[in-house]
């Protein structure tokens, strides 16, 4: 539908002070979001560095404050997140500006191992092989051999080898943090709602005052006691929605693994984010 009004509207006016007018039937925060789109803005912008080029995925937010840039760890792509009013221009010379640091933290990201025949990944904190039997049939599960050598045995076509085995370590790893939160729930008098599987890249876990957890299914490629200190530090959340002294009292009053935890995380964790991607 194509509406035409008599007066001219006041744009300008409104891209200079929101707050003064709201468009009808939209909330203050929908009608910032819809004065501060940009018409065919690109997506990406090229940062040349040396003789290497690098591809920077740009991303508006409406509560930045200033042009920032991380590393997307599963997607390997540099990220650079624009104020409001934030131009192109801006961003360019930004990015550009932190060529040096974007090479530096591409170079230093783990080698990717997909899920096809060879890889090895570890499952619950223990390596294993994957192994492809297309004469089987089944889906996926595991083996040890006679050697002692632990195994994922993958039946079926060879180009459903990475979703399938994908589709098993999000099963394995909810299986393994229902039980561990039910647990730590029924321990500190809190009900878990839902848990929500998926593959976040910024944070391992998070909890909603609704009572609803979300993990990464990386954290099934983890030993045990990481998985369980995950589960335990969003469980105490339903306790204490906050970070304070109170809150990891919570934490340490279930899990006895928090340092040990914690330390591996930040020792070994970024390496978790390598397994089921491609170069």
């Amino acid at each position: 539908m194509i509406c035409f009004c008599a007066e001219r509207f006041p744009w300008r006016r409104i891209w200079q002070s929101s707050g003064e007018l709201l468009l009808p039937g939209l909330s203050e925060m929908a009608t910032r979001a819809l004065l501060y789109r940009r018409p065919a803005e690109p997506a990406t912008v090229l940062v040349r560095h040396g003789s290497q080029f690098f591809t920077v995925r740009l991303r508006r937010h409406r509560r930045a404050r200033r042009y920032t840039l991380r590393i997307h760890p599963t997607d390997r792509e540099a990220i650079l997140t624009m104020p409001p009013r934030g131009t192109i221009p801006e961003a360019k010379d930004f990015a550009n500006l932190h060529g040096g640091w974007i090479a530096a933290r591409l170079g230093r990201l783990p080698k990717a191992a997909p899920f096809q025949p060879g890889t090895v990944v570890p499952l619950r904190g223990v390596p294993h092989r994957l192994v492809h039997r297309s004469g089987e049939r089944g889906t996926v599960w595991t083996e040890t051999r006679d050697s002692g050598e632990k195994i994922i045995c993958v039946a079926g076509g060879v180009e459903h080898m990475d979703r399938r085995v994908h589709d098993f370590l999000k099963r394995e790893a909810r299986k393994d943090l229902q039980k561990a939160a039910q647990l730590h729930a029924a321990e500190l008098g809190v009900r878990v709602r839902r848990i929500s599987i998926r593959d976040q890249s910024s944070r391992w876990g998070s909890c909603t005052s609704a009572g609803s957890l979300s993990f990464s299914w990386r954290l099934i490629l983890a030993p045990p006691f990481v998985l369980d200190y995950l589960a335990a530090h969003e469980v105490a959340h339903l306790v204490e929605m906050n970070h304070s002294a109170r809150f990891w009292r919570v934490v340490d009053k279930v899990c006895a693994s928090v340092t040990r935890a914690k330390h591996w995380l930040d020792t070994y964790g970024n390496d978790l984010h390598r397994y089921g991607i491609q170069e």
